[in-house]
């Protein structure tokens, strides 16, 4: 669930870190109506809402709850604002009167991130996909872009959603970027690409 303090604005669970309830803003039933709704709008069918996306993936926040509103009657901004700002993975991105998805995409835009400053990125995968990755090269599938991990450690934790026993590929990001391939920082933790050719990957050994 999602409630706001009086403090510290909004939070997700029983308590914020402080120690006050606060008021709800959104149920757990709620919250995840809402999250489903706002991912699909913003990376995979904003064309079905009537949502204008322009090329780096912004959509008019006021549009977005409108569509967001005839479908849930207990939606409102300040509930999406909520969502959004409490979210601890950084999905989203507010600019002015602009909403985006910060990664995650499956319709076809160009993200204008600034370029990763990682010598290396890493690449989580299962045993039986790794020998092709490391022939073939990382390539996005049902997505934009590849989704990369700033460190080892976010990379096994992603590749563990897929996979009991992830193995882990380091991805030689200064030099690809120094060879002209585009890698985009996202969040803290996500980076992009377009695709990773073989070159510049290496098995990383347990």
């Amino acid at each position: 669930m999602i409630r706001k303090c009086p403090t510290h604005s909004y939070f997700r669970g029983e308590v914020c870190h402080c120690g006050e309830t606060g008021s709800l803003m959104l149920n757990d039933e709620q919250t995840e109506r809402m999250g489903r709704f706002i991912s699909g709008a913003l990376r995979h069918f904003p064309d079905d809402l009537g949502l204008a996306m322009n090329q780096h993936g912004w959509v008019d926040v006021d549009v977005l709850c409108d569509a967001m509103i005839s479908r849930y009657r207990w939606a409102n901004k300040e509930r999406l604002f909520s969502m959004i700002e409490s979210d601890e993975k950084g999905r989203y991105q507010l600019h002015g009167k602009k909403i985006r998805a910060r990664y995650g995409h499956s319709v076809d835009i160009d993200l204008d991130y600034p370029e990763n400053i990682l010598p290396e990125v890493y690449y989580g995968a299962s045993r039986e996909e790794v020998d092709i990755l490391l022939e073939k090269g990382i390539r996005p599938i049902r997505q934009r872009y590849v989704h990369l991990s700033t460190s080892a450690e976010k990379a096994i934790q992603v590749a563990k959603i897929h996979t009991d026993d992830p193995v882990l590929i380091a991805v030689n990001a200064e030099e690809a970027q120094n060879d002209g391939i585009d890698i985009l920082d996202a969040t803290e933790h996500i980076v992009l690409a377009d695709e990773i050719p073989p070159q510049y990957l290496s098995l990383v050994e347990d």
